[in-house]
């Protein structure tokens, strides 16, 4: 069971889901969330993490639209708030929130130093822009939305990022796949793994298109890419 922080962003206060492992200290990753919010799925993906050695928090992104938002991809009528919130959403104050997040861990007594992140569908390009825009060890993005149209941004790349694209993503038709693929190439800081037969959001435990072997291999992947760069506790 987690526990609740307010984090000091510019503007106000942010809420996060926080769940600490067994050790003392160990590396931080910020989850960041999909258009749902800080939802049983992010909560699960948090305590999951924790469970496997890190300081895990899921810091609450739509706040500046909607504060607390937790709801599920059950339904037409949460499908239909969950896009109204992410086209009002600002990716740019929500790098800041992320960044203010990653510099709250750093002085949390319960971590190490090292501090990652791993996003999901928006919080996969959150994951993106993580990497280039804030000082986060590594990151990881899972079938990120809208990286096509970012990958000016691999020049500021400082520290690794790992892709996980899904081959027959609906949100991320193969034309922004080839771009993602073409534009990173040559990039050392960048590893993409596409999975075949795959559709957006296949990691979402309980979602339509969750595909329990892959999930379980992109998981795989990102923890040894998490610990290869956070070390461990």
């Amino acid at each position: 069971m987690g526990e609740t922080i307010r984090i000091q962003v510019d503007g106000g206060e942010m809420s996060a889901y926080v769940a600490r492992p067994a050790a003392a200290r160990a590396p931080a990753v910020v989850v960041l969330q999909e258009i749902f919010g800080v939802n049983a799925v992010m909560r699960d993906i948090t305590d999951a993490l924790a469970a496997e050695g890190f300081l895990a928090v899921c810091p609450d992104l739509f706040w500046r639209v909607e504060p607390g938002v937790d709801i599920t991809d059950q339904t037409e009528t949460e499908w239909k708030k969950a896009f109204a919130l992410m086209n009002a959403f600002d990716p740019g104050a929500g790098v800041k929130d992320i960044a203010a997040t990653v510099a709250r861990l750093r002085s949390d007594p319960g971590c190490t130093g090292k501090v990652g992140a791993v996003g999901f569908c928006l919080g996969g390009q959150l994951a993106w822009l993580t990497a280039t825009r804030t000082d986060a060890d590594a990151a990881v993005s899972y079938y990120g939305v809208g990286i096509e149209g970012l990958l000016g941004e691999s020049t500021h790349l400082r520290n690794p990022v790992m892709l996980h694209i899904a081959e027959a993503d609906g949100f991320v038709p193969p034309p922004a796949q080839a771009a993602i693929r073409e534009g990173l190439t040559g990039q050392p800081l960048a590893t993409v793994h596409t999975y075949p037969g795959r559709d957006h959001a296949f990691a979402r435990h309980g979602g339509e298109h969750y595909h329990a072997a892959d999930a379980a291999l992109a998981g795989s992947r990102s923890l040894a890419f998490l610990r290869t760069h956070l070390g461990s506790a």
